[in-house]
């Protein structure tokens, strides 16, 4: 059996309580951090909560290398988790076929992701969301500004009123990256000012999950010039706000007003 646990957001605490008897039942427990983290806890937190050993796999060791998990799963009870919901967003589709393909039985089991608590924090609505991108460092895709993919897709989901939700890039265990990075929303922030959309209302979502989040919205150019501390952070740019959206982010996130009477449908 290979058994997919979301760990949700912040730390340790943050999976669900099935989550946590499926990593404390299984005969190995496998994990990844290079798509997301917890960013309130340590490996040793995990293993030390829940009473297991974490097998930790780079990149290569769940995309190129995948044999040791489909082996212990094949012979017993593996669990493979990461932060946030394993099959949204951070995508790990490929490795449930591999083991269907050797006839493993499979299971998820989910957590709260990103994308749920921009929604929720905010106070937009999810279903006025539309396509998601992620905004990626500029050494990372050979530039020094954003790519067209992002602005288009901003634009494309605007010119249907609904809102984008944009993840801001990591690099775990990268050539490129002297150390493990993280893009904060400021600098997401400056690199869409600089592409022409100062002007545009955003809001900013740090550190979702734990006790203390940020939501914060304004300018993109006056975002651009703060700093909302540790990761993880994330930006929605709004399409057409309906008025409980608006009201939402005056009051939950200290919009200007008058920015996001702009916005209203």
């Amino acid at each position: 059996m290979l058994t997919f646990v979301g760990l949700g957001l912040w730390d340790e605490r943050s999976v669900t309580v099935e989550g946590r008897e499926a990593l404390r039942e299984a005969d190995r427990v496998f994990a990844e951090f290079y798509t997301s983290k917890l960013a309130g806890s340590t490996i040793d937190d995990l293993e030390s909560s829940h009473d297991i050993e974490v097998e930790v796999r780079d990149r290569e060791g769940v995309e190129q290398d995948p044999g040791p998990i489909l082996d212990a799963a094949e012979t017993g009870d593996a669990v493979f988790c990461t932060a946030g919901d394993t099959m949204i967003a951070t995508t790990h589709v490929d490795l449930r076929l591999r083991a269907h393909e050797r006839g493993i039985e499979t299971r998820v089991i989910h957590g709260t992701t990103a994308a749920a608590a921009a929604a929720s924090l905010t106070g937009l609505q999810n279903y006025r969301f539309g396509k998601a991108t992620t905004l990626p460092f500029p050494y990372a895709h050979g530039g020094d500004d954003v790519p067209d993919s992002v602005l288009d897709t901003v634009d494309a989901n605007r010119e249907r009123g609904l809102h984008t939700l944009c993840f801001l890039d990591i690099k775990v265990d990268h050539e490129l990256a002297e150390t493990d990075e993280y893009m904060a929303a400021s600098t997401a922030a400056g690199l869409l000012t600089d592409a022409g959309r100062g002007d545009e209302l955003a809001a900013l979502v740090a550190r979702a999950g734990s006790p203390d989040p940020v939501v914060t919205a304004d300018r993109l150019a006056a975002l651009a010039e703060r700093d909302f501390g540790d990761p993880l952070h994330l930006l929605v740019l709004p399409g057409e706000l309906h008025y409980i959206e608006r009201d939402a982010l005056v009051e939950l996130a200290d919009a200007p007003a008058d920015l996001a009477d702009e916005r209203l449908a």
